[in-house]
């Protein structure tokens, strides 16, 4: 095959010649086709290598000498049959490029061809049309020339004929007003009529013309009249009203009396709805007085300390106040109503008089006349005047709404309320009837709220009513103080009224049942159907200030506020309240101020998505509020039961004749009633509140005797002898050893636990017992019977108090206080008090 090749290569073309007219006859074909761009070789420096096969200074000389010298026989062969394979390749490439263009020189060639035919067709056209064109310009000069001189007759001839054509109009026009008056064509007789005013304006002056004038001005009054009566009536479509109030425009009708005639008449038919929505209100002649009361008036309620099985946890566990009957009138109904009738009328009111009076194109002398703005005016003021009355019964209606049962009825009219004046405010840009009708809706939703807190108020006063009389109806059986046990043992259940904390949850429960369900309630003015609810000017203000302080935060002030009002409203005997309310409403501030309230704050907050933009009061300050009322209880509880037991130590003491007593014997009554008291205080106190830290008690707490009960214990701690000879020694030692003892300050705050209420009404009451005691004169036998009398208390009142050493050092005072004021002291040996006190 090599020898082939060598064979015929030389026959063909010169070795060095035939690649380089291959390389020139490629790169041509590339320049043509506009490859040249991508045919650049990129690395110009190799293009002056002799050896590079494609560059232009290829030598093949040199490049054979190359391969010779540095390849090997086999290496030679695999270069030979590539570059063969390469002109192959390219010879491939040529003929495919050569058939290519021949096919299209061939398609180019029929293509000229085409158009050689088709430009001999067009030449011989050109030349008939030229032809045409000479004789049509020969045949128009001889035409005018022809016509020259009777052009100036034949235009004189047509302006005559247009004048008799107008003459001709005029004098048939009063017949032509007629016939169009009596076909109804008013806006055809308004048109013939004004194309001919100003020529029978300007020629009035002579008598044919004027006749016509005033047969047009007689028929045109007339028609003027009918069109008016038309109007008047409004009974036509509103296209026909339309033309109606453009023809009498046209007719120089005041536009203002037009407009005053149109909202006059649609006025009439807006009262007769208003009146219908008034009738509704006034109540029924045949019935009796409306039956909308406030739901918490009713048949007293009664708490139940022990629910029954079966029995709703929630609100409606009680006689739901919440469930009121119907009213007599469905606001929804009535609203309803107003807006089909009132508020749709008053729409298309607006609507067809925009049309006829404000949207319509001014041109000619209308444009000047400003017709829209006198018009939007008049409108303004028409809308306004009966929005007004509209807006008055609304709220006349909303506030008969005094029940606040279901508030979904409310809330669906207010929304629908809303809802179609915002129609008015799309027909009539710049209305205050819709910012009107968003006040009443905020209003109204105020009101509401207002209406739910004064709910709530009377339910909690109720709920304290209920517990008031839980607490009374067990004294019928006998025990005054709240029911406690006899003296010896602790007090029990079966004295002691209903339980207290049972009755403190119940209430507890039952209030935060209600204020949830009122939530619930409002709740429905938040709804996302509700289209004011997400307004800007009703969502922020109605949730934060509306709900949440004028609801929520006002019931927890009045609740704290109607607490306090029982220590303030109670006389210097305790008054009405009963104690264990007192008590009973002191652990429930007590328990708003730790958890409720917070709870209820938040539960609000995140149920109307509260935003805390504006000030709102503060958790932590009606926590601050609820504990002072809870200690304000507290101290007037400790007060109230320490006053009723100082009153019968008082009356004990002040009705007895101390001078000329018997020998004692016993002890008295009305310290076995102290005693019982105290402990029903205690078993009372520790149902809510628990016990509280007591110092250290001494191991003779019980056997602790006092120093002025004998006078030789007397004489043994302050001097060395104590006679009745001596009464100034004895008092000064007393008066020193006062000045050195700590201060028992008796109306201190008391703390929220048990040992610190009966350490407070202990105190009141021996300092009582003290200052009655430094009134009287005692003889022998009534310091005995005081001795007697303080060692029974000692004996017991020591386990109730904080520090025992507080009822020593009173009953030490009241010992020595009778010593000093008897007139024979000759105390009681104490052995002998201690057996009276233990058999008694």
């Amino acid at each position: 095959m090599d020898g082939d090749i060598n064979a015929t290569a030389p026959g063909t073309t010169p070795p060095d010649s035939d690649p380089a007219r291959k390389r020139r006859v490629h790169g041509m074909l590339k320049l043509y086709y506009g490859l040249n761009e991508e045919g650049k070789t990129v690395d110009q420096a190799e293009s002056m290598d002799p050896c590079d096969i494609n560059g232009p200074h290829f030598d093949p000389e040199v490049y054979l000498n190359k391969l010779r010298r540095e390849c090997s026989l086999g290496e030679l062969m695999d270069q030979e049959s590539y570059m063969v394979k390469q002109i192959r390749s390219l010879d491939s490439d040529m003929q495919t490029l050569v058939y290519e263009n021949y096919n299209k020189f061939i398609s180019a060639t029929d293509t000229i061809r085409k158009m050689k035919n088709d430009f001999k067709k067009m030449e011989d056209e050109m030349d008939c049309l030229s032809t045409n064109m000479a004789s049509i310009t020969d045949f128009s000069a001889r035409i005018s020339g022809t016509l020259q001189d009777q052009h100036a007759q034949i235009t004189k001839l047509s302006g005559v004929h247009t004048l008799l054509r107008k003459l001709q109009f005029l004098f048939e026009l009063p017949a032509r007003l007629n016939k169009c008056l009596e076909l109804q064509a008013y806006a055809q007789a308004v048109s013939s009529h004004r194309r001919a005013r100003c020529v029978l304006l300007q020629y009035s002056h002579m008598p044919s013309f004027r006749g016509i004038q005033d047969d047009c001005h007689a028929i045109m009054d007339k028609l003027a009249q009918e069109l008016r009566q038309k109007f008047r009536d409004g009974g036509s479509s509103a296209k026909d009203l339309s033309e109606c109030v453009e023809l009498l425009l046209q007719l120089d009708e005041p536009a203002e009396e037009l407009c005053d005639k149109f909202l006059s008449h649609a006025q009439s038919r807006l009262e007769a709805d208003l009146l219908g929505l008034e009738a509704e209100l006034r109540p029924p002649l045949s019935s009796g007085p409306t039956a909308v009361t406030d739901p918490y008036t009713g048949p007293a309620r009664r708490l139940s300390v022990e629910p029954t099985a079966g029995s709703p946890t929630g609100p409606t566990s009680l006689n739901n106040p919440f469930l009121s009957p119907s009213s007599r009138t469905d606001i929804l109904e009535f609203i309803d109503r107003g807006c089909n009738e009132f508020v749709s009328s008053l729409c298309l009111v607006i609507a067809s008089y925009q049309e006829l009076f404000v949207n319509r194109p001014q041109e000619g002398e209308l444009a000047s006349k400003n017709i829209p703005q006198m018009a939007i005016g008049k409108l303004h003021a028409f809308v306004d005047a009966l929005a007004t009355h509209y807006f008055s019964l609304v709220e006349r209606r909303i506030q008969e709404e005094k029940s606040v049962g279901d508030n979904s009825l409310l809330v669906r009219a207010l929304d629908r309320f809303h809802r179609r004046l915002q129609a008015v405010a799309k027909l009539l840009p710049g209305s205050a009837v819709p910012s009107q009708g968003t006040e009443i809706v905020v209003r109204a939703a105020r009101e509401r709220i207002k209406q739910y807190l004064a709910a709530l108020q009377s339910f909690y006063l109720n709920s304290l009513t209920d517990v008031r009389q839980a607490l009374a109806a067990p004294r019928l059986g006998g025990s005054s103080a709240g029911g406690g046990s006899h003296l010896g043992g602790p007090a029990t259940g079966k004295d002691a009224p209903a339980s207290l904390p049972e009755l403190l949850s119940t209430l507890s429960a039952t209030i935060l049942n209600q204020i949830k369900s009122v939530l619930a309630s409002v709740h429905l003015f938040t709804a996302k159907d509700i289209t004011f609810s997400n307004k800007p000017y009703f969502k922020g203000e109605f949730c934060s200030h509306g709900v949440r302080e004028s609801l929520v935060v006002n019931f927890i002030k009045f609740v704290c506020q109607s607490s306090r009002q029982f220590c303030e409203s109670a006389g210097d005997r305790g008054g009405s309240t009963p104690p264990a309310l007192l008590l009973l409403l002191s652990r429930l501030c007590l328990d708003y101020e730790t958890s409720t309230i917070t709870y209820i704050l938040t539960l609000t907050d995140e149920q109307f998505l509260v935003q805390h933009h504006s000030p709102v009061t503060a958790v932590t300050a009606l926590c601050g509020e609820a504990r002072e009322a809870a200690q304000k209880l507290l101290n007037h509880y400790v007060k109230v039961q320490g006053l009723i037991i100082s009153q019968m130590l008082r009356k004990s003491v002040e009705t007895r004749d101390w001078v000329n007593t018997i020998e004692p014997r016993n002890v008295r009554a009305v310290m076995k009633r102290v005693v019982e008291d105290t402990t029903s205080i205690d078993v009372q106190v520790g149902l809510l509140y628990e016990e509280g830290v007591r110092k250290a008690h001494s191991s003779d707490s019980s056997k602790r005797t006092f120093s002025v009960y004998s006078s030789s214990r007397q004489q043994t701690r302050y001097a060395p002898s104590y006679t009745p000879s001596a009464p100034m020694d004895t008092n000064l030692l007393s008066n020193i050893h006062k000045l050195f003892s700590e201060r028992v300050e008796i109306f201190s705050p008391v703390e929220f636990n048990k040992v610190s209420v009966l350490t407070g009404i202990i105190k009141i009451s021996l300092k009582t017992f003290l200052e009655c005691v430094r009134l009287r004169t005692f003889g022998r036998y009534g310091l005995q019977q005081i001795q007697v009398d303080c060692h029974y208390l000692q004996m017991y009142l020591w386990r109730f108090v904080s520090d025992e050493n507080l009822v020593h050092f009173l009953l030490d005072e009241i010992v020595g206080s009778t010593a000093h004021r008897c007139l024979d002291p000759a105390p009681m040996e104490q052995s002998v008090i201690e057996v009276i006190c233990e058999r008694g």
